[in-house]
């Protein structure tokens, strides 16, 4: 299982299908549950322990899961928990991945040029922004790229080489990761035809 996360938020790694006559709970940082990457445990007696990977922000719930207050990037990682069963047998589940992002911040669009001369000149627009999925628009409308029509530097980049008297209008960008999204303001661009 894979959770996404803000930088920030509290988040929960809930347990799925706990089994019945838990007697306690340990979670580790990473696959290898060992001491070294032990972050608490919590059994039948009252209160949890802290373990090396313990940083003040985690706390482990009676019902198994885990609490992790403001996460930060480097709490992204995968996360193991270890059941202890009454009857005395440890029971291994893997939790899955956490992932921490960054929201992402409002794209801006800039142009080489915004006023450009019919099959002579050529344009590039350039997406800055922090995200690393990226959509280009033409008026509006998902770009459909072409031979003239080229995206590169992780499709930040779009160059229009040669402009054609069609290319004219607004072109913006979109942007996402798994916790947020955001579009820049449109930049328009003048096709003079002589």
């Amino acid at each position: 299982v894979s959770t996404n996360a803000a930088i920030g938020q509290d988040v929960i790694l809930r347990i799925l299908n706990v089994p019945p006559g838990v007697r306690g709970f340990m979670w580790y940082r990473g696959e290898e549950p060992i001491f070294e990457n032990n972050i608490a445990r919590l059994g039948t007696s009252p209160g949890h322990r802290p373990g090396p990977k313990y940083s003040d922000r985690e706390q482990i719930n009676f019902d198994g899961s885990l609490l992790i207050k403001s996460v930060t990037l480097k709490d992204t990682g995968i996360y193991t928990v270890l059941v202890y069963l009454k009857s005395s047998k440890k029971e291994e589940i893997g939790f899955g991945q956490l992932n921490v992002y960054e929201p992402v911040t409002r794209p801006t669009v800039l142009a080489s040029k915004t006023t450009v001369v019919e099959r002579t000149d050529s344009v590039i627009l350039i997406c800055y922004t922090n995200a690393d999925s990226i959509q280009w628009f033409f008026n509006g409308i998902n770009l459909r790229l072409t031979k003239r029509k080229k995206l590169s530097w992780n499709d930040r980049s779009l160059t229009i080489e040669p402009i054609w008297r069609e290319d004219a209008g607004n072109y913006h960008c979109a942007v996402s990761n798994p916790i947020s999204s955001a579009h820049s303001e449109p930049v328009g661009l003048n096709v003079k035809c002589y």
